[in-house]
């Protein structure tokens, strides 16, 4: 009997430690799966960022050109170019949306975007229709319907680069998002500036096409700089900076306003620099999306190596684990001990991780969290958000340095989390952009907050370490959604408020806007 005891104590010291390693490795191996399909995931998002931005870039813009030119001369030539670019849009959004993973993949957000999107497509389809039965004259302002479909097809893909998983993958696909926003913005400019110069049309709405086309534009290039550790972003910037190209920024402002007489020369002068400053973000767009696809079969021959390597080494462990079953017993009580202490970091990391080091506020990862808890699954309940960055923040990097930027952070932090309301969400949003959520609260109550802040920020002194004083400004844009604004999610009111920012900004900056549309203002609030 008590041999029978020892044997079964040998049997189970022999028997524990293999089916315990054999547990182990299949837990590796699942995980390891979960990694390359995850990694397989990220690869087909960088590949719909890719084929999207294509189709938003090239596609949906020569189909609106070829249209264009088949309205002011309607003959065989240009009716055919018309139809080979309706083929090639619908050829690249069929393949498009085949490509997408299945709905319930995506989240509320992204679903309603693929929804507008789809209708915008819808109206393309439309206006083919009514350009066939001659329903379009010479003037017909056709452009808009195809500007709001690639705007919506960027927008789709900018939601989708928010799902990559992979920091590397994830850098370059918002690489490629900016551009793409810069290029679009462009298209934009050039098209309805085109028209004015050559005394085509231009009405109000052109006007406010144009204004939305150069604020999107503005919205690129300020992204862009967000990047400038890469070499095609600091080229695409430097591009930008010569004075021939700030020389066509400022025709588009003298359109705008209505200064700008078209004359043939001025003409021909906008014509180069449009279609040489379009050509270079063209280059510029197939170099990093190809090394955007370049990166994500990199990542996806990664993973495979990755899986086969794993379950090698699962085999391995399987065959070892009689030789170590001796040392089972030890190993438990070590691995348990470790099990315990890697809890333990992995909880003050997570509390790390939600919490932006510099200001003590949250980072994006702890307030999507809170916000979560917050909000719920109440998705129309009444809330407002305040986006607010720093002007001219770069200029008090290049003047004090990064020691005094860091400072004024923290001390604009601090303001604002006095100022804000005590039930209000805080996030450092990025660099010098902070970003709040107000619940409750409507766009009017949203903008009397901000303008609270915003009064607190402009008094505040900040002292420097020669003695003086820095003085700081900052720039809102407020955007709210009601019981009835079913249709605002979370991410459109972010987006709503980016708007405003930049409105806000492009209004003289120390400003609160509530919406995307530029006010001129005879000087800065006090």
């Amino acid at each position: 009997m008590q041999f029978q005891t020892i044997k079964k104590t040998v049997l189970a010291a022999i028997l524990l430690p293999f089916a315990f390693m054999m547990a182990a490795g299949l837990l590796l191996i699942a995980s390891s799966f979960e990694q390359y399909r995850t990694l397989e995931a990220d690869r087909l998002i960088a590949e719909m960022l890719a084929h999207g931005g294509a189709i938003a870039s090239t596609e949906i813009p020569a189909e609106m050109v070829a249209t264009q030119a088949y309205l002011l001369d309607r003959n065989p030539d240009t009716a055919a170019a018309m139809r080979s670019t309706r083929d090639a849009v619908d050829s690249a959004r069929r393949h498009f949306f085949a490509r997408l993973p299945s709905a319930d993949k995506f989240s509320g957000g992204i679903n309603g975007q693929l929804s507008r999107l789809r209708f915008g497509y819808s109206r393309i389809v439309g206006l083919r229709s009514a350009i066939d039965d001659g329903r379009y004259g010479r003037q017909a302002n056709v452009g808009y319907i195809y500007r709001q479909a690639a705007l919506r097809q960027l927008g789709l893909g900018d939601s989708l680069s928010a799902l990559i998983h992979d920091p590397l993958l994830l850098r370059k696909s918002n690489e490629l998002m900016s551009i793409l926003l810069t290029y679009h913005g462009e298209l934009v400019v050039n098209n309805i500036g085109s028209h004015y110069l050559e005394q085509i049309g231009f009405s109000a709405m052109s006007r406010e096409q144009l204004l939305q086309g150069d604020v999107t534009r503005r919205l690129g290039t300020d992204r862009l700089r967000f990047h400038t550790s890469s070499p095609v972003i600091r080229g695409i910037i430097d591009f930008l900076n010569q004075p021939g190209e700030k020389r066509a920024d400022v025709y588009s402002q003298a359109i705008l306003s209505g200064v700008l007489r078209p004359t043939p020369e001025l003409r021909n002068l906008w014509t180069v620099a449009e279609e040489g400053r379009l050509a270079f973000l063209r280059q510029n767009i197939l170099s990093v999306t190809q090394n955007l696809q370049d990166t994500g079969d990199e990542l996806s021959r990664r993973a495979h190596y990755h899986l086969l390597a794993v379950v090698g080494l699962a085999i391995i462990l399987s065959l070892l684990a009689a030789i170590v079953g001796g040392l089972a017993v030890k190993g438990m009580r070590l691995l348990d001990r470790l099990t315990r202490e890697r809890e333990e970091l992995v909880t003050e990391l997570r509390s790390a991780s939600q919490t932006d080091l510099l200001t003590g506020l949250y980072n994006r990862r702890g307030f999507e969290a809170a916000a979560e808890a917050l909000l719920g699954k109440d998705r129309a309940r009444p809330v407002a958000v305040v986006l607010f960055d720093l002007d001219h923040f770069k200029k008090i990097n290049d003047q004090h340095g990064h020691d005094v930027g860091d400072d004024v952070l923290r001390q604009v932090a601090a303001i604002a989390k006095r100022n804000f309301r005590g039930v209000d969400l805080l996030v450092r949003h990025g660099g010098e952009e902070f970003l709040a959520l107000l619940p409750d609260t409507s766009k009017d109550e949203a903008a009397s907050v901000a303008e609270r802040v915003r009064r607190a920020v402009q008094d505040a002194r900040i002292p420097l370490p020669d003695g003086g004083v820095v003085d700081v400004t900052a720039s809102f844009g407020c955007a709210a959604r009601t019981y009835s604004a079913h249709g605002d999610h979370f991410e459109d009111l972010i987006k709503k408020a980016d708007m405003a920012l930049y409105a806000a900004k492009a209004s003289g900056r120390n400003y609160v806007a509530t919406s995307g549309i530029v006010e001129r203002r005879r000087r800065s609030p006090a």
